[in-house]
């Protein structure tokens, strides 16, 4: 089985991060994708922020009744600081047979080589990586082969996702302005619920 893991802080979850998920789906036949928040140190949320809990939550609101997507609180159990190599030798010892990809964005793909322990998550997963327009595409090319020359096996989707920024939305619900659109219905409505990223 295909299984691709993709993690992020989603805070909150939003419209371009499940068009990134469902194009990898159609286009590398993904059969099913572990959306994975990161665990944020209580310590370390500021008193606006929202809890790993309620994060997670809107990861499950926002793919709710999509059988491929299962959202997993793998970081969020594990505690403490959360590595990507750390995560998917747990999720290689949970789906031996699995071929596993791991889902990135532009800004992640271009760095990816600096990350802890870069071979350990090159021998686990193929690295699949999006540009965020059409200038970025040639520049994720070039990193993709240097990366090959590492021993990764990469793959490039075609620029075309909807673009939406986390710190954006949040700016937007602290002044008082509409998400819709931005973000799944069901998030939307949990976040107006929840009084979540208001001053």
């Amino acid at each position: 089985m295909k299984t691709a893991m993709f993690g992020g802080s989603f805070d909150p979850i939003h419209n371009g991060h499940v068009s990134l998920a469902k194009a990898f789906v159609e286009t590398l036949g993904l059969e099913r994708v572990l959306i994975i928040p990161t665990f944020y140190p209580p310590h370390k949320q500021k008193k606006t922020a929202v809890t790993s809990e309620q994060r997670l939550e809107m990861c499950r609101l926002a793919f709710e009744g999509e059988e491929l997507f299962e959202v997993s609180d793998i970081e969020i159990r594990r505690e403490g600081k959360s590595y990507t190599y750390m995560t998917l030798e747990e999720l290689s010892e949970l789906y031996p047979d699995d071929e596993l990809y791991l889902i990135t964005g532009a800004d992640m793909f271009m760095t990816i080589d600096e990350w802890k322990n870069p071979e350990i998550i090159f021998s686990h997963a193929v690295i699949c990586g999006v540009p965020r327009d059409d200038d970025d595409i040639s520049d994720l090319r070039e990193k993709a082969k240097k990366l090959s020359a590492m021993g990764a096996r990469t793959e490039i989707l075609d620029p075309g996702i909807m673009t939406v920024s986390s710190t954006e939305i949040r700016r937007r619900v602290s002044d008082g302005e509409s998400i819709s659109g931005l973000v799944p219905p069901l998030v939307e409505d949990y976040i107006i619920e929840n009084g979540l990223y208001a001053d």
